[in-house]
């Protein structure tokens, strides 16, 4: 019993550290800054305020200011799970940590971080689109590939975002981008799943290649129950529209992603199963302040919906 609480908990926190590197969006945890979480749907987000500059006296010398440094508490809308069961005539005790280790970092890469990445994106493009800082209908062209992003660029620089941008594109857009630029074009590194990356850079701004089922407005999320939803998972929403990029300044998602719980049952102890059982829990959100939602834009290939 002893040690099967320790694998819980050495794989609970390894869990949370390869979300970050497995997710192509986990540069958008840095954001969250030393968040407190101690288990369920509430975290703890670090905020710090102070005064701007005053004018400096020269009798009376400097201009009292205040500094505030408070952690304001957010929920996580997102709780989702699953429960995976191992034989226990295919696997014996010494080998479980291995199988296990498989199980959960195949299961996190192929099927966690996507999910995590799909509703990470589209729920930036639907704020874009509420903001109207959106384009309909562009169809991905040489010619104008480039122009397209260059404005966007334009437009989310003007508007007082003169930090980092990054551009989450489809492989397409960025195929059509690089055949305008007649391989004249700059790269940089970015970190994408963890590993450092060579990306293709248009003024300064990395352009992430995001495969195009993640690419789209909305999405739903299967509930692992309901008949036609046994498999689990997300799919693309009937109304969800393909986006050809969505531009983000590095300085506006606040997004994090905590597994929970994470417990391991071995057959002496598991009275539902005659071997080991795996219990998976992800709590997950991402947020905007209203004062940073200035800073996303989006291109979508797909007409404007009308009504």
């Amino acid at each position: 019993m002893a040690n099967t609480i320790e694998y819980a908990k050495l794989f609970q926190t390894n869990l949370d550290k390869t979300m970050v590197n497995q997710s192509v969006t986990g540069w958008m945890e840095a954001n969250a800054g030393q968040v407190k979480y101690n288990g369920g749907k509430e975290i703890k987000i670090p905020k710090l305020v102070m005064d701007g500059l005053g004018n400096y006296d020269r009798t009376n010398g400097f201009k009292n200011g205040a500094v505030t440094f408070e952690y304001e508490t957010m929920q996580m809308n997102y709780d989702r799970g699953r429960k995976f069961n191992i034989d226990r005539n295919d696997v014996d005790e010494t080998g479980f940590v291995l199988t296990a280790g498989t199980i959960m970092s195949e299961f996190q890469r192929t099927k966690v971080a996507p999910e995590i990445d799909a509703f990470r994106l589209s729920t930036l493009a639907t704020k874009a689109i509420t903001n109207t800082s959106v384009e309909y209908g562009y169809v991905p062209a040489k010619s104008t590939a480039l122009e397209k992003l260059k404005n966007a660029i334009t437009n989310l620089r003007d508007k007082g975002f003169t930090g980092g941008l990054v551009c989450h594109c489809s492989y397409t857009f960025k195929n059509e981008v690089e055949k305008g630029l007649a391989g004249q074009f700059t790269s940089m590194t970015f970190t994408v799943g963890g590993v450092n990356t060579q990306v293709t850079s248009i003024d300064g701004v990395p352009l992430v290649p995001t495969s195009s089922n993640l690419m789209y407005t909305k999405f739903d999320l299967l509930d692992g129950e309901t008949a036609g939803q046994e498999a689990g998972g997300f799919v693309k929403a009937t109304d969800g529209l393909a986006m050809n990029f969505v531009l983000v300044a590095q300085e506006v998602p606040i997004a994090v992603s905590k597994t929970d719980n994470f417990r391991i049952f071995d057959p002496s102890i598991n009275q539902l199963f005659d071997g080991w059982s795996i219990d998976y829990r992800k709590y997950h959100d991402i947020w905007v302040l209203d004062n940073k939602v200035n800073g996303i834009y989006v291109n979508i290939k797909d007409a404007q919906p009308q009504g």
